[in-house]
């Protein structure tokens, strides 16, 4: 006997996945295979670095992904200027606006987390160490329904006021120049505040990062480690 349920027409998704990892890569495919069989039909291209990452999207011929998985740190394409997953992120919503990012990345650092919300508000967003494959599926879950989902370490850094670690736009600037070479005698030529100025925030930027007896050159590694830096 034929029903209705014969002739019942899958919902079809084109997912992006991009690791330098070919094990994880296989295991996001498992997943993602294993949700839902009944009522959808997926579509995985993967990619292993941010090269091969824009040959896919940039490529007039490939499909319009609906949901991406991209890992932060991954081999860079510099004729590009595509350094990470969060680089990899924006190329992405600029040919495909509506297709929605999943983030996953080894760092704990809450500045380096709170810039990658702040620069790209992924849809998802996964510590690796949260990662096991039922988490995996619940991230996928909630995404693929129009909502968000933000992994438990993610959460907590966010709900620590201990944490909450703020710098304004005359930091980042002080960082930008040092990390250029310029010395800070000479930055007041680029910003509109005094030396003085310049020294003390230089002095409190060393404390929030914990870079305390460091060197300028220090303070620029340390604050391109955790994001606030690109």
């Amino acid at each position: 006997m034929i029903t209705d349920s014969t002739f019942k027409v899958k919902v079809k998704k084109n997912i992006l996945i991009v690791d330098d990892h070919p094990f994880i890569i296989q295991g996001y495919k498992n997943a993602i295979t294993r949700y839902d069989a009944d009522n959808y039909d997926f579509f995985i291209a993967d990619a292993k670095d941010c090269e091969s990452a824009y040959n896919v999207i940039t490529n007039p011929d490939s499909v319009v992904f609906d949901i991406a998985f991209l890992d932060i740190s991954m081999p860079s394409y510099e004729e590009k200027n595509l350094y990470s997953g969060e680089d990899l992120a924006k190329l992405i919503l600029e040919y495909m606006p509506d297709c929605k990012i999943i983030l996953l990345t080894m760092f704990t650092e809450f500045l380096k987390i709170k810039t990658i919300i702040n620069n790209i508000n992924p849809n998802g967003l996964v510590i690796k160490n949260d990662l096991t494959f039922d988490e995996l599926l619940f991230a996928f879950d909630k995404v693929i329904k129009n909502g968000f989902y933000y992994s438990k370490s993610v959460l907590e850094m966010l709900e620590s006021h201990e944490n909450d670690i703020e710098v304004d736009l005359f930091d980042k600037q002080i960082l930008f120049h040092l990390s250029k070479g310029t010395k800070a005698r000479d930055i007041p030529q680029y910003i509109p505040i005094s030396l003085n100025a310049i020294e003390a925030r230089k002095i409190n930027l060393k404390e929030l990062l914990k870079v305390t007896d460091g060197s300028d050159i220090d303070l620029v590694r340390e604050a391109r480690k955790i994001g606030l830096l690109f």
